[in-house]
């Protein structure tokens, strides 16, 4: 059955961005931003008891340092100063986690360090580093070195599909610095395909394989609310929607 997740709680200060009330409702797990491209500990400890009250598992989206840049552009770093990095973030949210009662449900890399784990060895071997710690599962994409390394590494691996970024024809993400609205309707029938039948088609027009144990919502697409009813109503009309945690 399939989990419905989001990224979100990425305010920053008196910014806002997304709208997380409206969306935690609809979801299973939220992967909250831990500061380092968006939210502040004000944002991080409200999203925690926001989810509390929804009964929404809370997961750690870490990124690479660019706050400037709402960490969609790739860096040169090495695997330990990235690990330490992950930890940082991740250790400030199970800080606010352990505040509510609530336990770290699993770590999931933000943006372009996203991208980056899922070519770079190496890459994927810091945020392994940094799940040694907290050992909880790792979210990551099929065919990749999200489950080549984080599998040989002894992690959970959760297999992630995007209900609103497209597919490059060699079944990598296209992650832009802004996200265009998305048909909700599409979107939905292209979820389910993938739940399915475990394809997507590419923006090249080919099929490839995916991986749909949680499906993934980005809390600042243009109507992500409307997105994550219509997916919601559409995924447990087919009867492929986990029950709610």
């Amino acid at each position: 059955m399939v989990l419905l997740n989001c990224d979100m709680g990425e305010a920053f200060g008196i910014w806002r961005l997304g709208n997380d009330e409206a969306l935690m409702p609809a979801i299973h797990i939220a992967n909250v931003a831990c500061g380092f491209h968006a939210s502040d500990f004000n944002h991080m400890r409200a999203t925690v008891r926001l989810a509390k009250r929804h009964g929404v598992a809370v997961g750690a989206h870490p990124s690479l340092p660019d706050l400037q840049g709402f960490g969609r552009r790739e860096m040169k770093i090495g695997r330990e100063e990235l690990a330490n990095c992950l930890i940082y973030q991740i250790g400030a949210l199970k800080g606010f986690l352990d505040a509510e009662g609530m336990v770290l449900n699993h770590i999931k890399p933000h943006g372009s360090l996203y991208g980056m784990a899922s070519r770079m060895p190496d890459i994927a071997a810091a945020v392994c580093d940094a799940a040694d710690v907290f050992k909880v599962p790792l979210l990551g994409m099929i065919n990749t070195e999200h489950q080549r390394v984080y599998t040989a590494r002894g992690h959970r691996f959760m297999a992630e599909f995007y209900a609103d970024l497209d597919y490059a024809g060699d079944g990598s993400l296209i992650i832009t610095r802004e996200h265009p609205p998305v048909d909700a309707e599409a979107a939905a029938a292209k979820c389910l395909r993938a739940v399915r039948e475990g394809l997507v088609q590419t923006l090249a027009g080919n099929d490839v394989a995916v991986g749909a144990e949680t499906i993934c919502i980005h809390s600042d697409t243009p109507g992500a609310d409307t997105l994550a009813r219509v997916l919601q109503e559409r995924l447990a009309q087919a009867g492929v929607l986990a029950a709610a945690q």
